[in-house]
């Protein structure tokens, strides 16, 4: 089946909205229009519901932005979704409902356009960024230095006027570091690198820099267990122990515990209990006010880029509250030892282990406050991927760690002039450059290369572990190349002689022909 060029659509603000656009755009160009026949009367240009999923199907599961692990149940969601919103009506001209259904009913397109518009940048945008730059001055700590009055920059200090009745004083230079510093340089570095992960020329277009939880950050990095795993100080808000249980449970299965009941369906009763528990929390594991970042990130899950996107999602979930991190560490953990476990009894009656986790838990882990028309499908591509990646995704960045620890140590220098010392002693050192003509330019340039010219000839005469034929094709080389400094090195053609002069000529051993004796036969 032949689909219409798809478009894929990069990180950038309103995302989501230009999602629905690009698929009611391909929807709307390539699916097939025939004359169809309905209580004696034909209709032209339209088609059947039980072919527009075929079809849309198809679509969606060979468009990079989606993937293959769309099911016909979400594409049948999807064009109830476009008949709710007037990209489809029935051939009677009605729409504004989700009654459709996989049949034959006639739909056909409207004339009106279904493009949803993209909303423009706000003026609260542009202030934000004025004040990004602001508190960017963190990254441009300058020295405490303690003078009697401002120093002048660019001045030669021996040229500066210097008060009579001045005294040396002591002079702390120190890099004061708070805890709201630190906290400050961990969330400013995580948002240079995801903002360079994601291409962005800033990401005020996808989320409130200065709403990201700087303690969260810090804690993620450094509050985890030999596996990875976020640990918890306050055990209030952790997974409640019978979730847990049956958690290990199930990733363990068969082998969690000898004493565990064994009638038929207790496997599904204890996917149930653990699929309950996380479909009734109160948020999504990945949080609202995130979403519109995560849905840009699903922009770079294309095969050349799939590092790039694991880089993202390492740093974004790095941003999520530490519980909720935890809990999606140990969701994913589970899962993922559920979709690869052989011994796993079938959990449904039509979808696969590793399908029917990934729509479970879709919309526990991504979905928007309020109600967005591809909700699902996003969700759905990035769960898959996150089973697919989640150890890699859900580890430390240790490059960031490094970082951070870097940056931090910088600004803890610390230079200390003791009491006594000359007070000049701590001023900056300054130095000053005399300006040159371009000749002695010229020469300085020439005697420089020639030096290092020099020393490279130098290395080679004193290369004892080349051989001596390999020296000389090499020497005759540099000869032709630069004969004024060969000939400095090597002014007659006797001192040139002399290089070889003292390596004897080592002579072939000498063959001792020995006579053989004949061998004694029993026959002699």
């Amino acid at each position: 089946m032949n689909f219409v060029d798809a478009h894929i659509v990069t990180p950038g603000p309103y995302r989501a909205t230009k999602l629905w656009n690009e698929v009611t755009k391909l929807f709307r160009a390539g699916m097939p229009l025939r004359k169809h026949r309905l209580h004696l009367r034909f209709y032209g240009n339209c088609f059947t519901a039980a072919a527009a999923t075929d079809w849309l199907h198809d679509l969606l599961r060979n468009n990079c932005n989606f993937g293959p692990d769309v099911t016909r149940h979400q594409t049948l969601q999807l064009l109830r979704k476009f008949l709710k919103n007037h990209v489809i009506e029935d051939v009677k001209g009605r729409w504004g409902s989700e009654d459709l259904e996989e049949d034959g009913r006639l739909y056909r397109f409207p004339s009106t356009s279904p493009v949803k518009p993209v909303p423009s940048a706000s003026s609260s945008t542009k202030k934000r960024k004025s004040t990004l730059k602001e508190k960017e001055a963190l990254f441009k700590f300058r020295s405490s230095r303690i003078f009697g009055k401002e120093s002048q920059e660019n001045v030669d200090p021996l040229t500066q006027e210097v008060p009579a009745d001045s005294s040396p004083r002591e002079e702390v230079h120190r890099r004061e570091l708070t805890e709201d510093d630190i906290l400050d340089i961990w969330r400013t570095i995580t948002l240079t690198h995801l903002q360079k992960t994601l291409g962005l020329s800033s990401l005020e277009d996808v989320l409130n820099p200065f709403e990201v939880n700087s303690c969260y950050i810090a804690y993620n990095m450094t509050n985890v267990n030999k596996h990875g795993v976020v640990t918890l100080e306050d055990k209030t808000d952790d997974l409640p122990h019978w979730v847990l249980s049956a958690m290990k449970c199930l990733a363990n299965w068969p082998k969690y515990d000898l004493n565990q009941p064994s009638y038929p369906g207790f496997e599904r009763d204890v996917f149930k209990t653990v699929s309950d528990y996380f479909v009734n929390l109160p948020q999504p594991l990945l949080t609202y006010e995130y979403y519109e970042l995560f849905v840009n990130v699903l922009g770079l899950l294309q095969p050349q880029l799939e590092q790039v996107a694991i880089e993202a999602l390492q740093l974004c979930t790095l941003l999520i509250p530490p519980v909720r991190r935890r809990k999606l560490q140990l969701l994913m953990r589970m899962i993922s030892r559920m979709s690869q476990n052989v011994d796993m009894p079938r959990l449904h009656s039509a979808l696969g282990t590793r399908t029917l986790m990934v729509h479970t838990f879709s919309r526990c882990v991504l979905c928007c406050e309020e109600e967005m028309d591809l909700d699902e499908l996003l969700a759905t591509r990035l769960v898959s991927f996150l089973l697919d990646h989640h150890q890699e995704i859900l580890q430390v960045p240790v490059y960031l760690q490094n970082a951070v620890q870097d940056h931090i140590a910088y600004l803890r220098k610390v230079q200390v002039t003791y009491p006594g010392a000359d007070a000049a002693s701590a001023l900056p050192t300054y130095s000053f450059c005399r300006q040159i003509s371009a000749q002695e330019f010229e020469e300085q340039k020439l005697t420089i290369s020639q030096t290092a010219i020099a020393e490279l000839l130098e290395s080679l005469i004193k290369n004892k572990t080349m051989a001596v034929k390999e020296k000389k094709k090499k020497l005759a080389q540099f000869r032709k190349e630069y004969p004024d400094i060969y000939s400095c090195r090597f002014p007659s053609t006797e001192s040139e002689a002399q290089l070889f002069a003292d390596k004897p000529k080592i002579k072939p051993p000498m063959l001792l022909h020995i006579k053989k004796t004949k061998a004694f036969s029993v026959h002699n």
